[in-house]
């Protein structure tokens, strides 16, 4: 018998190892196909599909994908989620923020220790930022699940769901993550961010030029770090359960509970990203962190196809640095708080066609792209609201003032891609197939 059975603590069939026949078609086995965006680049991406079959599990509880990821290992390895898999359990009770605060700490008490109008502008520091750190290292010890290189991540049938955990590829190379709904990254203790512009606390004079300061979480469902050659595949990213718009407000700010849904920064390189959807969230995409993180020079190079922006307010993506190639993407724009979609930053070089944008009224052409510090947009090939336009024109006839003019000139042009659709078709190829569950 090749198939073995190993006991964890959260349940009988936390981790089954199954024969690598058990089904008709074995989409662990997949490969990225070839000239399929940067990820096909050199050997391409394999994942987990060298695994033997001691290595190939069937996963079923938190316990089981902690045993089967083990501890973001390098060994080839495939892993199959079935069904719900929640990280905020143990021994199958569900956990919730109180279970993980520790000393002392209490959000009421936060709020009346680091209050702007008498705290200022520096940053947290004393008994209860201590208690909130301590308090976010219990969560994050649950809920951080390590990806190691040569692995396979992926979802059986059309209802797996890995909720409330943070994938995070550190560091590591040929990863493949297809078929899977991951939602509510939530962050119990969000840290607060004074803003440097408030001078000094404001009943002592102080003013809130630029706002008084800002949440800042500290989990994206999936967080791409210094990782290479990974291909993210029909999988559905979404706060589903907790969205940030219901929080309360807190210091005239949301007081927001999730980072990215798929973030790429630190030197992450050759990624492609395809048929997924990214639904209901602020900030969906960031692909580099910082400008003046130089040592991202010719790497983050990413590919983005045929996926769903619904109901995204910004960043889809925001790019730095990287030259990433964004084709046959459908933008399904909602709600009053819009601000942008491609965000061109410092010595980034986007090439964009065939995108599709459906938006409301309020939105025009012109909110579609913004740009700090970047200059170079190529672009073709774009329908907003059914009638092609061109957003590089549009946005140098039209911007504030506060951002510079672009230029069509990126410095390169893809090569590692399949067939390019129209706009027309890939708004109904999308529509039908990106997400989890749809892999044909």
């Amino acid at each position: 018998m090749r198939g073995r059975q190993l006991a964890v603590a959260d349940g009988l069939l936390g981790v089954l190892c199954v024969p690598a026949h058990a089904e008709a078609r074995d989409i662990g086995r997949d490969t990225l196909p070839a000239n399929d965006g940067w990820a096909a680049e050199g050997a391409g991406t394999t994942g987990g599909a060298a695994a033997d079959a001691d290595h190939v599990y069937t996963v079923t509880d938190r316990a089981g994908l902690v045993r089967a990821l083990d501890g973001g290992s390098d060994t080839p390895k495939i892993i199959r989620i079935a069904g719900t898999i929640d990280a905020n359990t143990d021994d199958g009770d569900r956990l919730d923020c109180a279970d993980y605060a520790t000393g002392s700490y209490a959000l009421k008490k936060y709020l009346a220790a680091y209050d702007p109008r008498t705290w200022g502008p520096a940053k947290p520091s004393g008994p209860q930022e201590e208690a909130r750190q301590a308090s976010a290292a219990r969560q994050a010890e649950r809920i951080v699940l390590p990806v190691g290189s040569n692995t396979t991540l992926v979802g059986l049938g059309d209802s797996a769901v890995l909720k409330g955990a943070s994938l995070q590829v550190k560091n590591a190379e040929n990863v493949i993550i297809r078929n899977l709904d991951v939602r509510d990254a939530y962050d119990c203790f969000p840290v607060w961010q004074p803003s440097p512009k408030l001078s000094a606390p404001l009943e002592q004079g102080g003013t809130p030029n630029g706002g008084l300061g800002d949440w800042k979480t500290a989990y994206g469902n999936i967080w791409l770090t210094g990782a290479t050659h990974v291909w993210v595949d029909h999988v559905t990213l979404s706060d589903k359960g907790h969205p940030d718009a219901k929080e309360p407000t807190h210091f005239a700010r949301n007081y927001l509970r999730h980072d990215g849904l798929l973030d790429m920064t630190n030197g992450s390189d050759l990624v492609t990203v395809s048929w997924s959807r990214f639904a209901g969230h602020d900030k969906a995409m960031l692909i580099g962190n910082g400008d003046t993180a130089t040592g991202d020079r010719g790497k983050l190079r990413v590919t983005l196809h045929h996926n769903a922006f619904e109901s995204v307010v910004q960043r889809a993506p925001r790019v730095r640095f990287g030259q990433v190639h964004v084709y046959n993407n459908r933008y399904d724009i909602t709600g009053d708080d819009y601000r942008y979609s491609l965000g061109v930053s410092t010595e980034s070089r986007m090439y964009a066609e065939n995108n599709v944008f459906h938006a409301p009224g309020h939105v025009e052409a012109a909110d579609l792209v913004k740009s700090w510090n970047g200059s170079a947009l190529h672009q073709s090939g774009t329908l907003f609201n059914g009638f092609p336009v061109d957003l590089l024109a549009i946005h140098n006839a039209y911007n504030s003032g506060s951002e510079r003019d672009l230029t069509a000139d990126v410095g390169w042009t893809p090569t590692l891609h399949g067939r390019i659709d129209s706009a027309e078709e890939a708004d109904r190829a999308v529509a039908r197939g990106a997400g989890a569950g749809r892999i044909p």
